[in-house]
């Protein structure tokens, strides 16, 4: 993947202009806590940021290239501690600006002990950054049925639980935060963690629930994943039971956390394969009322 300009971001903009409905449980401030010792992808640091109390999102549109009207909302992962923000955010709008989709990078709250279902904080943000895309589709120049999420890790799981409770209810929501559709019309998730149930990992973890109206999804996971290959299996079986189209790769070697920085590993050069899954969907090459 060769990707020869770096992406214009926009704008930025609170998830929560007055305030996160949790008080912050934490007092230290908002920081990048890598160290010289932690380990290189391709060669190269990455961030590490955590004590995120006032979630954002930065939208990044395509400017070298003709504005195609997609739009993915990005999360990064980081096991809910950290925020893999460069590796497994910025990084990603400059691949999806490259092929004119809008990128919407959410800096969602971190750290959390435990996540949906039983914190349900995460996805609180994840829909809080669709609905915000969404209502500002005219302005951002996309087409408000062409907006997908792409997840790494736990932003992975955090994709799946927003594809699968879009319509959750938090107390005390106002009925205008509840009136703009919150569901993605399509899903990438990459490497995937959280999906399947511990110690076996033959069957889903509790809060992911797929049905006939979880979006198309494409799925991707090395074998030797230590966070185990069976998050994306599991999913990707569920997906077909309740007939979802979907679509999974599976590679031998890859491990985990590598974001879209191509190695000698096949696994690497996976964003070619998700652009030509955009295209099998329709997502890109669509017209502007093109509805999943």
């Amino acid at each position: 993947m060769t990707v020869p300009f770096a992406c214009a971001q926009k704008v930025t903009l609170p998830l929560w202009p007055n305030g996160a409905p949790e008080p912050y449980q934490g007092n230290a401030p908002e920081t990048d806590i890598t160290k010289p010792s932690d380990r290189l992808v391709a060669g190269k640091s990455l961030m590490h940021l955590t004590n995120v109390s006032r979630p954002t999102l930065a939208v990044y549109p395509p400017t070298m290239v003709a504005n195609t009207g997609a739009a993915v909302v990005v999360f990064p992962g980081g096991g809910y501690r950290i925020l893999a923000y460069d590796l497994e955010g910025t990084e990603v709008c400059t691949w999806l600006n490259s092929i004119g989709v809008t990128c919407v990078l959410v800096k969602y709250r971190v750290p959390f002990a435990t996540h949906y279902p039983e914190n349900a904080a995460d996805l609180e943000d994840a829909q809080q950054a669709m609905r915000i895309t969404r209502s500002h589709a005219a302005e951002w120049h996309i087409d408000p049925q062409r907006i997908g999420v792409l997840g790494f890790s736990a932003g992975a799981h955090l994709a799946v639980v927003l594809s699968n409770h879009a319509d959750y209810k938090r107390a005390g929501a106002s009925a205008q935060e509840q009136a703009t559709d919150a569901r993605p019309n399509f899903a990438l998730i990459i490497y995937p963690a959280y999906l399947a149930q511990p110690p076996a990992l033959d069957k889903l973890a509790s809060g992911i629930d797929p049905t006939s109206s979880t979006p198309p999804t494409f799925l991707l996971q090395a074998e030797d994943d230590p966070v185990h290959e069976e998050n994306a299996l599991v999913y990707f079986q569920a997906l077909k039971e309740a007939k979802v189209p979907a679509e999974l790769h599976i590679y031998a070697e890859g491990g985990h956390g590598y974001g879209l920085r191509p190695t000698n590993l096949p696994i690497t050069h996976w964003p070619a394969l998700a652009e030509t899954w955009l295209h099998t969907i329709h997502i890109l090459g669509a017209s502007s009322t093109a509805k999943l």
